[in-house]
């Protein structure tokens, strides 16, 4: 018989951790006589982190006392009380390997269904002083679980836990949990997770991911061979394609056969020898490409030394250091009507998207929309126009911003911006998916006008070459501080590049991973369990190689780095 041994809360609080603050409920003693447990959590509890934490689906944590006998023996530890893992419940009996999602139990006088295993996010290896816990929680497979509540009611210590449903399917905790973090997985396992009710809607997308990961459609385009590292590549022509965007046509320098063709609307990260030392790393979108030559199309900013050299220094027969293509951004599978819509020197990705739609004669409704400030800043114009003549139903709509009203700009242009009767007039098909790049504020604007149109969320694709938004769970009073090199003495080597940071530094050996060494950079990072579980860090390893201290539960993908484990074995690029 499975027995209530202690009811623990706690309200959230900041808690120091490795000179940062942390907003966190992790902390919770027991408490004496009966409490009463609502929908949300336990009468005096709270989550300090509700993206990850809390809510209906997530309302009490439990944990086992057989749980807290193992790591007592396994950490050395004498000080394990009730609540030192952060739960709600600690419980004599109920172990993972036993209990299945979907479970119904009733304690007291309220009664609850087991939804999914415990998140393995860092908080309690803060908590226990182990930041390691998170990997052994999943390694040793001892999660514990988090139960929804059925019907409120009075819960104590004491008290007889009763099952009162078996799960379908009987998947277990510590089996639900293996099938997510740890590698070698069983698709008829997550198909069955699939058709359990009761799994959270978070966990049931990633079984989902996982599922249909090696089935995905493929993008249009031939999927890339790629190559490691950075090569040399030369310039064979440059040609000027407004008053502020120049194209730059790369071509191989080892007779090693065609280039490997990217997919429509990827990148180019670049390393430019002769705009600093050390030498600089941007990254640029492929605005054509062949098995002849890749085109990357550069706006000269007012104050960017890279930009600058590229615009007035590079001359045809230099060489530049090249990564392989590479992004998230590309056309995907089978759509209704596609629009490709930009700004300014934005258009360069979605160009690459249009040359492969004219290429395959697609016979969709196919919409460009451009905005520029006027017909001077207007690259690509006559390409893309020559483009949608190929398609059978292709729409092209220009917005010049910057016009003199007495001159009105030359059809197909008009003056103005595109905004959200211009989107609306389109009468665009359910199913429209919509590509789209160009600066942060337009994007913002162009995303929240298409979402009151009733566009998809999930059918609205961005690209951003910027850092990427940072995930830190609970860290507060974080400022956005331009990335810079570590507080301290200088290091000496490797040689760390931050390419979407436009930071190098040289690495030092009193950091112990390249999260850690990012962190102090105040590069921006995105983690959640920091041992290696999640994979949350996972970030593309455009040249170099990483060693793991300790090793990650399942190893990342070909050509990433999991950044909270890793350590730089020699000079590090990545995309970060």
């Amino acid at each position: 018989m499975a027995t209530l041994l202690s009811v623990n809360v706690g309200l959230p609080r900041d808690v120091a951790w490795q000179g940062r603050t942390v907003h966190t409920g992790i902390v919770k003693h027991p408490v004496e006589g009966p409490r009463l447990v609502r929908r949300l959590n336990v009468d005096g509890d709270g989550q300090g982190d509700l993206a990850g934490h809390g809510g209906e689906i997530r309302a009490v944590l439990v944990y086992q006392r057989q749980s807290y006998d193992h790591w007592r023996r396994e950490l050395h530890r004498d000080d394990l009380d009730p609540g030192r893992f952060g739960e709600n419940f600690t419980v004599d009996g109920l172990p993972d390997d036993q209990v299945h999602i979907g479970d119904r139990y009733r304690i007291g006088s309220a009664e609850f269904e087991v939804t999914q295993p415990r998140v393995t996010c860092f908080r309690v290896g803060l908590r226990l002083g182990v930041p390691e816990m998170p990997s052994l929680l999943v390694s040793h497979h001892r999660p514990g679980f988090y139960l929804r509540v059925l019907t409120e009611g009075y819960v104590q210590a004491g008290d007889e836990i009763v099952r009162t449903r078996t799960g379908p399917h009987e998947l277990t905790v510590a089996a639900a949990d293996a099938l997510l973090y740890l590698p070698d997985r069983d698709p008829e396992a997550l198909r069955a997770a699939l058709d359990i009710p009761a799994l959270s809607p978070g966990w049931r997308q990633s079984f989902r991911d996982l599922l249909e990961a090696p089935a995905a459609a493929p993008p249009i385009g031939v999927e890339p061979a790629g190559w490691p590292g950075f090569r040399p590549m030369r310039i064979a022509r440059i040609v000027p394609e407004s008053a502020t965007i120049t194209s730059i046509h790369l071509r191989a320098t080892d007779g090693a056969g065609p280039l490997p063709l990217p997919r429509p609307g990827q990148y180019l990260t670049v390393r430019v020898p002769g705009a600093g030392d050390p030498a600089p790393v941007r990254n640029y979108s492929l605005s054509a490409a062949s098995e002849r030559d890749y085109r990357i199309s550069v706006k000269r900013e007012p104050h960017g030394a890279v930009s600058g050299y590229l615009h007035s220094r590079l001359r045809v027969g230099d060489t530049l250091d090249v990564a392989a293509p590479r992004g998230e951004f590309v056309l995907a599978g089978p759509a209704a009507s596609v629009v490709l819509l930009s700004a300014g020197v934005g258009a360069t990705p979605v160009l690459a998207m249009l040359h492969a739609l004219a290429a395959a004669g697609d016979e969709r409704q196919i919409w460009w929309l451009h905005t520029a400030r006027t017909a001077a800043d207007h690259a690509f114009a006559a390409e893309a126009h020559q483009l949608l003549a190929k398609l059978p139903h292709g729409h092209e709509r220009i917005y010049y911003t910057a016009t003199d009203p007495a001159v009105p700009p030359a059809a197909p242009a008009v003056a103005g911006r595109i905004d959200r009767a211009a989107l609306a007039a389109l009468d665009l098909p359910a199913g429209t998916v919509v590509y789209l790049c160009g600066p942060e504020g337009f994007m913002t604007a162009m995303r929240a006008a298409l979402a009151e149109l009733g566009v998809a969320d999930a059918d609205i694709h961005t690209e951003l070459f910027g850092a990427l938004a940072p995930i830190n769970p609970g860290i507060t009073g974080s400022a956005g501080v331009p990335p810079h090199p570590p507080a301290g003495a200088a290091g000496t080597a490797p040689q760390i590049t931050f390419a979407r940071s436009g930071l190098s530094v040289q690495w030092r050996d009193d950091f112990r991973t390249v999260l850690e060494f990012a962190e102090a950079c105040d590069v921006p990072t995105r983690w959640s369990c920091r041992t290696g579980v999640c994979h949350t860090c996972q970030t593309a390893l455009l040249s170099g190689g990483v060693r793991y201290r300790p090793a990650p539960l399942e190893p990342p993908e070909q050509g990433t780095a999991l950044l909270c484990c890793a350590a730089p074995d020699g000079d590090l690029v990545l995309d970060l």
